[in-house]
C-alpha cells in the first residue's frame, strides 16, 4: 500500500458535556496538528498516489471552515461533544467529499482510503481510518 500525508493545524474552543470529561466541560481550547494519510494499492499513470499539493490546498480549505471557531456555537455540532476522534472523522468524511467531487483530481479517484489524525499534543493523538 503507498502513502502519502499532508499536515495543517487548527485552532478551536469548545465544552463538552459528561463527567468523564471533567473540568473539559467548561469551555476550553485545543490547537490541534492535523495529518492527513491518503492511500491505494498502486500508483497512478503518474507514478503518484496523488497531487500533495492538491492534497494540502484541500485539507487546508476543509480546517479553514473548522479553524478559530467555538464548536458549541456551529449548527452542525449542535449538542455533539466534538472530541477529538469525532473531529477526525469530520475531517476525514469531508476531505472523502472533495475526492469524490474531483477537488484533488482525476487520479484521486483510485485513492482506497484516507486517515486523519489529530494530534492533541507529542504524548497523545486520535485518528479515524475511512474507505473511498
Amino acid at each position: 500500500m503507498f502513502s502519502i500525508t499532508v499536515r495543517d493545524h487548527l485552532m478551536i474552543a469548545h465544552s463538552f458535556r459528561g463527567e468523564v470529561f471533567g473540568p473539559a466541560q467548561r469551555l476550553h481550547g485545543a490547537t490541534f496538528l492535523v495529518d492527513a494519510k491518503f492511500r491505494r494499492a498502486e500508483l497512478d499513470d503518474d507514478n503518484i498516489v496523488v497531487d500533495i499539493g492538491l492534497a494540502t490546498q484541500e485539507l487546508g480549505a476543509v480546517v479553514s471552515e473548522l479553524n478559530y471557531r467555538n464548536l458549541d456555537n456551529e449548527p452542525d455540532f449542535k449538542n455533539t461533544n466534538t472530541s477529538t476522534e469525532f473531529l477526525a472523522k469530520v475531517i476525514a468524511d469531508r476531505l472523502a467529499d472533495r475526492v469524490h467531487a474531483g477537488a484533488l483530481g482525476d487520479g484521486a479517484l483510485g485513492l482506497s482510503g484516507i486517515t486523519v489524525t489529530l494530534h492533541e499534543s507529542h504524548i497523545a493523538w486520535a485518528s479515524y481510518e475511512r474507505a473511498l
